[in-house]
């Protein structure tokens, strides 16, 4: 199975938050791909990432270090700008990027708790950066199969809440869902061989999670290397017929 459906020849990846966790795990798996030409990693301090530097020994120049903080056009417009100097087309860019709690974000259990600063947070990055990340590479996935895949979360479902709380990181998700689905109808007139998907990574044994692992039930907390495996068969088995879709880490759909 090629990397992404109709793909055949090697390619060009960007990950987004590439700098720990799940995005740092996916760079060494696609890294690892013989059909994969070259991985640029994205972060805000990637060029100072000490994970990233020990893969950039590994895999040499194959591996491409690029400061960026998503939250800021300017910054993403130079980071489109910095790609198309060495590339003219990327098959693959997957977004990594999530806070729960931090940045000013909070897990609310209750409307009490909520704040117009904790909702700022979550869709600056939830929300936000992810899309104007699709805006500023569009012109690098027009052609040839393309997919854009972003990390969302199974608590964005509005059919599938059963518990409240958590009230700016399950909106923020749920209005990433909505901007992923309509970005994909454009694509589709603009490449009919392009992908949009949402991607649930299950529960992954990181930063984001970390408070709340206790109240994971045995075998359901997954190791960040099983979880980019899993979004890599993800995207490897969903093309353009299933552009605009949400899908969890077992290759399930997930309700709206």
């Amino acid at each position: 199975m090629s990397l992404i459906p109709g793909l055949d020849s090697e390619a060009d990846v960007l990950i987004c938050g590439a700098s720990r966790g799940i995005g740092l795990a996916l760079c060494a798996a696609l890294l690892a791909h013989d059909d994969v030409a070259r991985v640029w990693a994205v972060a805000r301090q990637a060029s100072t990432s000490p994970e990233l530097e020990k893969l950039g020994k590994q895999y040499g120049h194959r591996l491409k270090r690029v400061d960026c903080d998503a939250r800021d056009e300017r910054s993403l417009e130079a980071l489109a700008s910095e790609t198309r100097e060495q590339c003219d087309h990327l098959h693959l860019v997957i977004s990594t990027l999530g806070i729960l709690h931090q940045d000013g974000a909070k897990a609310e259990k209750g409307l009490t708790q909520v704040t117009l600063a904790s909702l700022q947070a979550s869709f600056a990055t939830n929300t936000f950066a992810p899309i104007l990340l699709l805006k500023h590479l569009l012109p690098l996935l027009r052609k040839q199969p393309s997919t854009f895949a972003a990390l969302s979360a199974r608590v964005g479902s509005i059919g599938d809440n059963r518990l409240g709380g958590w009230y700016s990181y399950r909106s923020s998700k749920a209005a990433l869902n909505q901007l992923l689905h309509t970005a994909s109808i454009e694509l589709k007139r603009l490449n009919p061989a392009s992908t949009v998907l949402a991607v649930h990574p299950g529960t992954t044994d990181t930063g984001l999670s970390q408070p709340f692992q206790a109240n994971v039930p045995d075998g359901q907390l997954f190791e960040p290397a099983f979880s980019a495996d899993r979004i890599i068969e993800l995207v490897g088995a969903h093309g353009p017929a299933d552009s605009g879709t949400f899908w969890a880490w077992d290759d399930k759909p997930i309700v709206w």
